[in-house]
């Protein structure tokens, strides 16, 4: 006999110390997922040694007032992620196989949340050249390219990047 819930077993919540790990895996493979043709083998020579450090510090010990790092739970499983700054949505992945499920929506809607407390009127983010996807998403969630671009040094090649924002 199957068991249904009433309620989705879905959450977000600010991350706390051992979150690190689960969100290194997620951008790592939603990255890879995304931006593989874009970034080409600098994808795949990703630090993740480096990156779970710098996760753990963000967590732990963010840089000032503004900053944080949210978590999007499937159940007790971390699929994803947000990283804010002042006025800023740093980063926002959602786990390849959890994307579609409504969990970009519930980070985003948190951190623009968190801008919003923290005293923000606008919200930015970036969107690397050839991310359709973040772009509906964005689309869709009442932001839009505001024609500011800037070039990205990856070691292999340069990429461009599109400021996205809204008013909140």
């Amino acid at each position: 006999m199957a068991l249904f819930r009433e309620t989705a077993d879905v959450s977000v919540r600010p991350a706390v110390p051992g979150d690190e790990d689960a969100v290194t895996q997620v951008q790592v493979e939603a990255w890879r997922a995304t931006h593989g043709e874009t970034l080409g083998d600098a994808v795949d020579a990703l630090d993740e040694q480096t990156m779970r450090q710098r996760w753990a510090e963000a967590i732990t010990r963010p840089p000032g007032p503004g900053f944080g790092v949210l978590v999007a739970l499937d159940g007790p499983r971390v699929v994803g992620f947000a990283a804010v700054a002042p006025g800023q949505v740093m980063a926002l992945e959602v786990s390849p196989e959890h994307r579609l499920a409504g969990h970009g929506s519930r980070l985003l809607a948190a951190a623009v949340d968190r801008l919003r407390t923290d005293g923000s009127e606008d919200v930015v983010t970036w969107v690397l050249d050839g991310d359709d996807g973040r772009e509906r998403f964005l689309s869709s969630s009442g932001l839009g390219p505001d024609g500011t671009e800037r070039s990205l040094a990856t070691g292999v090649r340069d990429v461009v990047e599109r400021r996205w924002s809204a008013t909140i």
